[in-house]
């Protein structure tokens, strides 16, 4: 890992760089942890890479028959070990769980902390450029089903864009990805980068009423071949993000 100075990154990138130093949790999520309260450590490592089809990012979907959130697409990372600091934290667990090697990895910075309420962890987004890519492949099947180089062009296209709503009736920003478009990125994961794109102004007009639901493998642990749904039966977006990463 090498840490890069803002005159070291593209130009496509520097939005993202210049927005660390402005943006707020608030402009993220409207969760705030209550007075008192000593929420678990945890990070996530947000890389943004050239890819075939210009910057992309790099996320992970997990394993489907995972007991907590099976198939739900986020960022490499996880809890801090002791003595560790969140940068470290989420190299490492990119390393563990995709082969991502930390020195073809240089970290920008970092956006603010962020609660997730159900599971009481605060989760630090760590920004990276990924300066020489390399090849990455699941290592830990147990945790990842599956890498996704995402290209932001598909990110900022409306045709991609979707509300995902969950059978208790949460909603959240969400984006239709992979090949095929039929891979639901919603949740912690689906906000973060749905604000980020409207705060540095990325995003592009999309109508939210397009809603998305939930394959049934993330609450069975089915596989998605065996689940293929191209749209969805839910109601327009109440705002109210699902928050577990």
């Amino acid at each position: 890992m090498t840490t890069t100075r803002e005159d070291q990154v593209p130009d496509w990138l520097r939005p993202v760089t210049d927005a660390l130093t402005e943006i707020r949790a608030e402009h993220l999520t409207a969760f705030t942890p209550p007075p008192g309260s000593s929420p678990r450590q945890g990070a996530v490592l947000m890389v943004f890479a050239e890819g075939d089809r210009g910057p992309e990012l790099l996320l992970t979907e997990r394993a489907h028959d995972m007991r907590s959130h099976p198939g739900q697409v986020s960022f490499p990372g996880g809890s801090l070990d002791p003595g560790e600091n969140h940068e470290q934290a989420a190299l490492r667990e990119a390393w563990e769980e995709i082969g991502l090697d930390p020195a073809s990895v240089h970290v920008v910075g970092r956006l603010p902390e962020l609660w997730l309420p159900p599971s009481n962890f605060a989760v630090v987004p760590v920004v990276a450029w990924w300066a020489s890519p390399g090849a990455v492949s699941v290592r830990s099947p147990q945790e990842v089903h599956a890498i996704h180089r995402v290209a932001i062009a598909d990110l900022v296209d409306a045709r991609w864009r979707r509300t995902i709503r969950g059978p208790s009736g949460w909603t959240s920003p969400g984006f239709l990805i992979g090949a095929d478009h039929d891979v639901v990125l919603w949740g912690f994961t689906g906000g973060i980068i749905a604000r980020l794109l409207d705060f540095i102004g990325w995003s592009e007009p999309w109508d939210e009423s397009l809603t998305a639901e939930l394959p049934s493998y993330m609450f069975s642990g089915v596989e998605r071949a065996n689940d293929r749904r191209a749209e969805p039966r839910v109601p327009p977006m109440a705002d109210i993000e699902e928050t577990d990463a």
